[in-house]
Order: C-alpha cells, then sequence, then structure tokens
C-alpha cells in the first residue's frame, strides 16, 4: 500500500506515492533526484545524510518519508543561493574541510544548524554540535576552522577588537 507524501525540498513542492517504509534520505536521493544527501553507514551513526526539517538538522536515514508529510526540508543543494556558495561551503572550499568530500554534504547541515543555535561557537561547542557526523579523511581540525570561518562570515564571531559582532553582544 501507497502513501502520499507533500513536502517542500529546497522550497519546491514534491507530492509522490511511497511506500511506508521508504526511508527520507532514500525518497530525496531516488525519487526526487536530489543525490546530495549521502547514505553512508545504513546505522545512522555517520550523519552523511544530514539534512533539516524544518529547521532542525535530521539524519535523514533515522526517519520515512511519510513522516516528513507536510514538512519544509532542506538538503545540501537547497544552501547556495545561485551561483553563491553559502558561506559554510565556501569556509569548507577556503579552509580545506574537505578531503574526498563524501561527509561535507552531511557537516556543513550539521554546522548550519549549529550556527543557527551558537552563531559564536568555541571550538569545543563546535566539535559537540558535529559528533554525530564522521569524517574517515581530515581529521576535524579543518572541519573545525572551516566552522569558524563561517561563523566570522556570517557575523557571529568575534571581531578584531574582541566584540562580537552579531545582535551586539560581547
Amino acid at each position: 500500500m501507497k502513501h502520499k507524501v507533500a513536502v517542500t525540498i529546497n522550497g519546491r513542492k514534491h507530492e509522490h506515492d511511497v511506500e511506508a517504509r521508504l526511508l527520507l534520505v532514500h525518497y530525496i536521493r531516488d525519487v526526487v533526484g536530489l543525490t546530495g544527501t549521502h547514505i553512508g553507514c545504513d546505522t545512522s551513526q555517520c550523519g552523511a545524510c544530514t539534512i533539516h526539517v524544518d529547521g532542525k538538522a535530521v539524519k535523514s536515514c533515522t526517519m520515512f518519508a511519510v513522516q516528513a508529510d507536510g514538512r519544509n526540508l532542506t538538503t545540501i543543494e537547497g544552501m547556495a543561493n545561485g551561483d553563491q556558495l553559502h558561506p559554510l561551503q565556501q569556509a569548507f572550499w577556503d579552509e580545506h574541510g574537505l578531503q574526498c568530500g563524501y561527509c561535507t554534504p552531511g557537516f556543513i547541515m550539521a554546522a548550519a544548524y549549529l550556527l543557527d543555535q551558537n552563531p559564536n561557537p568555541s571550538d569545543d561547542e563546535i566539535r559537540r554540535g558535529l559528533e554525530g557526523n564522521l569524517c574517515r579523511c581530515t581529521g576535524y581540525v579543518n572541519i573545525v576552522k572551516s566552522v569558524q570561518a563561517a561563523a566570522k562570515t556570517m557575523g557571529g564571531a568575534h571581531s578584531k577588537s574582541g566584540e562580537r559582532t552579531a545582535a551586539g553582544r560581547s
């Protein structure tokens, strides 16, 4: 038996009939055709499939497509603004926060949620915020640097004078 699913992904509405057991990650990749969300482990351990569901970071392998009915989803494809990369995407490029790139979409989505919740995280807060994502290539140092650089670009990091640039807080 199939169920109708209607979701908005990256601002675009999608409606499909799907089996109740179809995982959201497979819906996004195989039905909708957005392949930036990766499947890395099949056990919800790696975070390569992280997307935003109604603004919250979610591992899309832990949710059925039918559970997303009526929700607003953002995938890595929805982060850039046309040809302009999102500050996190640019920072991962500039700070060498990626090597093979397989885990990168999940890290960027998790980091975007982190920076939304905490625009000026410490190194420890970044590491805690990304602990649900695994990378087998980088050693994480440049991933943390990438998030720090994006926070600064996005206005959350400390300025050179030491004062907070976002919302005037110090």
